[in-house]
């Protein structure tokens, strides 16, 4: 199974385009959203291409397709627009004879980690910061933002395949992975 991993698209119908045309291309079998889609929160400038109301559009268009989980700017109006789950605080995916703890980030991180095991992998946003960490408590990973990277990071995803994990920017180039057998 191939999947296609974003975080943090705050409204930017700009960014969310793009997001799609690279998700058309990848051609996953599933897109998962790590929170934080339509609200831009009090703590960042308005993205380019602030339009909240055409991202629910192009989103609502492959809600058969979207696993997604609750970001900090995220809400239950927001739930209302969205034709697809966006309220839970986690999920839970196994792959690579792992288990996936993929949250947002806001409440469960590096910081505050869930209860998980050391051969497990914690997935989240939130940071708008790309990562992708082999350690000791997990392997760690987040796809950056889509809309507001920060640190100097490209507007990014993750594909997650059979391969192994890939962090690309989105004109689809990889700038880093992490192959199979390592995960394995």
């Amino acid at each position: 199974m191939k999947l296609m991993i974003a975080s943090d698209i705050h409204g930017s119908a700009l960014y969310c385009e793009k997001m799609l045309e690279r998700y058309k291309a990848e051609q996953p079998d599933k897109l998962i959203l790590l929170g934080d889609i339509l609200y831009h929160g009090p703590r960042n400038d308005l993205p380019d291409g602030y339009r909240p109301k055409k991202v629910i559009s192009m989103l609502n268009e492959i809600k058969h397709d979207i696993l997604c989980v609750r970001g900090n700017c995220d809400c239950e109006v927001d739930q209302m627009v969205l034709e697809f789950p966006i309220l839970a605080d986690y999920r839970l995916l196994y792959r690579y004879d792992r288990m996936i703890y993929i949250t947002h980030g806001h409440v469960h991180n590096l910081s505050n980690m869930p209860m998980i095991g050391e051969k497990d992998i914690l997935l989240h946003g939130h940071t708008h910061v790309p990562s992708l960490q082999t350690g000791d408590k997990c392997i760690y990973l987040n796809p950056g933002s889509v809309s507001i990277p920060k640190e100097n990071s490209p507007h990014s995803y993750m594909i997650m395949d059979d391969e192994g994990i890939h962090l690309k920017d989105l004109d689809g180039n990889e700038y880093n992975s992490l192959p199979a057998e390592k995960l394995k």
